[in-house]
């Protein structure tokens, strides 16, 4: 028997919904995500929830797929008027849950291919990021800390469940960028920059760091002048730039 949940002041209700707030999120460790995809790709991937929340015609659509992991411990059922306390969108689908953050303590990037996000600021371009990273076959995203947080729920949406299949790193980028050079790993970085090399002159290679800068300022002048390469894309209309997002998703297959 599943407990309810009916009141938007219950005190574990009231310490979710603070989830929506970075500090909150970070204070506690912990981050909400909500909507049938998301979560299924959670618990595809293996992830272990603290709490499961929706209403009981949401448990139930959760449960025909996967049965093993609903628990009485973990799991609640709660009211429409709960779901809106908690959502961070219009039109909720009545299901969250709560998850722990993961960053991991020890971080490799002497291998493969990734994209490194210096200083970037919109969520919805930070998530599409992550996303064609994902499509693409990368091995995974790392953020400078100045980047916009991975667990705002814009970026959680934009990356429709990414986040649970390539690695997410915080880290400094020039650390990352050394690392990868002690490994002969070339490092590129994205420019605004017509005297760049343009992107159809790059060979293909087996690795790389891809630097993609913030969506104002571009890349940081530290992080270009560390990078082995400088790269631009060819704008052939008018339009002076392009979005950090479909910048870095014409970038990211061309190496794929």
């Amino acid at each position: 028997m599943l407990e309810q949940i009916s009141s938007v002041n219950n005190n574990l209700i009231k310490d979710l919904s603070k989830l929506k707030q970075k500090k909150y999120r970070q204070k506690n460790n912990l981050y909400l995500i909500e909507g049938f995809h998301l979560i299924e790709e959670a618990l595809k991937a293996g992830e272990k929830y603290l709490y499961l929340l929706g209403s009981a015609a949401a448990i139930i659509k959760i449960k025909e797929n996967f049965p093993e992991v609903i628990t009485s411990q973990k799991t609640f059922i709660i009211n429409s008027a709960i779901a809106h306390h908690l959502s961070s969108t219009k039109n909720s689908q009545d299901i969250f849950m709560v998850l722990k953050i993961a960053q991991p303590r020890d971080y490799h990037v002497n291998f493969g291919k990734w994209v490194l996000l210096d200083h970037l600021a919109d969520p919805g371009n930070v998530g599409t990021i992550i996303r064609t990273a994902d499509a693409a076959g990368f091995d995974g995203v790392v953020f400078s800390p100045a980047s916009v947080d991975i667990y705002n729920p814009k970026t959680q949406r934009a990356m429709q469940g990414s986040q649970f299949h390539v690695k997410l790193i915080m880290q400094d980028l020039t650390e990352v960028i050394k690392e990868m050079q002690d490994n002969s790993i070339p490092v590129y970085s994205s420019m605004l920059d017509k005297n760049a090399k343009q992107l159809p002159q790059f060979n293909k290679v087996p690795q790389l760091g891809l630097v993609i800068g913030n969506e104002a300022h571009g890349v940081t002048s530290e992080i270009a002048e560390m990078s082995d390469e400088k790269l631009y894309i060819p704008i052939k209309g008018k339009a002076e730039s392009l979005n950090a997002a479909v910048a870095a998703g014409i970038i990211i297959y061309y190496f794929a």
